[in-house]
């Protein structure tokens, strides 16, 4: 993998151009494109970068739900086939003011729900990459670009990045803007990042969010951690997690203790657990809206996952999704209680390592009360399964608080890297 902070060191030291960083990610994207699959369309004309700016001479690759000037915004369906954005969505254009290039479109599943791409998983191309942000994902992973835009409405960003090996940020709650995106759930939908390592994503959402604190001290992150507190969550309320993802997190949790971290284990108020069972309905009432029009006008065109589902959709009663609003509500202000104790919990990224088939895009059961409540996640990749496909560890925080989960995960990186 490529990451971005190294790049933008050479061309703060002159032995790498904007231009040549631009060209090296098109040459990787030759090289890699046809085995991945990872790209929906490519800017020929992407070698003429931007020289000024926080991430200038960063190639990205945008999730083709993300309008951007010029280029098909597809949806991963055959609808839009003929669709060319007109206009940069909003996280697109503050992108290009901080210099960076958008190199291309990356691969998401129809509507970014559960059907899924063709794009492969970077370790093991008969291996699933996740969904449905799965191009921007395997992108990365395949040292294509060094940052690439995605977006989660259950577990779409951390997910795929757990499979994938990357590191990824899904942010609070509309601290990157959804304007210009396609809207699946107006409620849930959020843009998120994905990079090498968590310095990278740290860097990118900074400078995406106009908010220097999110950047990690000397883009290294937290050295000791004498006074860092790591909650650890189960997630009992979404099932076990497979061996691998366990054997993450106990390798995670022995390695923060080894750093000198204090490790609490966490007691999930029942908040969570209703508001877990909720994610759906508030999803699917609102997707119901938000593809009217494609389900009025090309039912039979939509992929069958997410046909039925909208078939289903249908028929939720709206008293069903208020309910359903304010248990998520309730469980907002019940995870702000309980982090009020720690400064970021330890969860799985995902059940397990990515599954060993392109049928499926696997399972977000362990991402989707996070989205719900508006909470920052982080994926730090770093373990690998007895197959050598890559299983990721989630940090949490509360609302608004990224600057601590990024902070944590950083911690938590460097953690797992070091010798026990």
């Amino acid at each position: 993998m490529i990451s971005l902070l190294d790049i933008l060191k050479r061309i703060d030291d002159g032995s790498l151009t904007p231009a040549g960083a631009i060209a090296q990610a098109l040459e990787a994207v030759t090289l890699a494109e046809p085995a991945i699959g990872a790209f929906t369309h490519i800017d020929a004309a992407a070698a003429a970068p931007v020289s000024a700016g926080p991430l200038r001479g960063v190639a990205i690759g945008v999730k083709d739900i993300i309008d951007v000037a010029g280029m098909p915004t597809r949806m991963g369906s055959p609808i839009y086939d003929d669709s060319t954005a007109r206009a940069d969505a909003a996280i697109v254009a503050l992108a290009r003011r901080s210099g960076a290039t958008i190199l291309g479109k990356t691969t998401t599943t129809p509507f970014a729900f559960l059907d899924p791409t063709s794009t492969r998983n970077p370790h093991d191309h008969s291996y699933s990459p996740g969904g449905s942000s799965a191009g921007s994902a395997a992108a990365v992973g395949a040292g294509m670009v060094p940052l690439a835009i995605g977006t989660q409405t259950g577990g779409s960003v951390i997910r795929p990045a757990s499979y994938c090996g990357v590191a990824a940020v899904k942010p609070s709650f509309r601290i990157l803007p959804t304007v210009g995106v396609k809207c699946y759930s107006w409620s849930l939908d959020t843009p998120g990042l994905f990079a090498a390592t968590i310095a990278d994503v740290a860097y990118a959402l900074a400078a995406l969010s106009q908010r220097a604190e999110l950047r990690l001290p000397g883009d290294e992150g937290q050295e000791s951690g004498a006074d860092l507190r790591i909650g650890v969550l189960t997630q009992g309320f979404a099932g076990p997690p497979e061996d691998d993802a366990a054997a993450a997190v106990d390798a995670a949790i022995k390695a923060i203790e080894a750093r000198g971290a204090r490790v609490i284990p966490v007691i999930e108020a029942p908040e969570l657990a209703v508001a877990f069972d909720a994610h759906g309905t508030v999803q699917d009432f609102e997707v119901a809206q938000a593809l009217a029009w494609e389900y009025d006008n090309h039912r039979d065109a939509l992929p069958p996952i997410l046909r039925q589902a909208l078939d289903e959709a249908q028929h939720i009663p709206v008293e069903e999704y208020d309910a359903a609003r304010r248990a998520a509500s309730r469980a907002r202000k019940a995870w702000a209680q309980m982090a009020e104790h720690f400064d970021a919990a330890l969860t799985f990224s995902s059940p397990g390592a990515a599954p060993a088939s392109l049928s499926t895009t696997g399972n977000s059961r362990f991402n989707r009360l996070w989205t719900l409540v508006g909470a920052p996640c982080v994926n730090i990749p770093g373990f690998l399964n007895a197959a050598g496909m890559p299983v990721g560890v989630q940090i949490v925080a509360r609302f608004g608080r990224d600057d601590k989960a990024l902070r944590a995960a950083a911690f938590v990186e460097k953690a797992l890297r070091a010798p026990l």
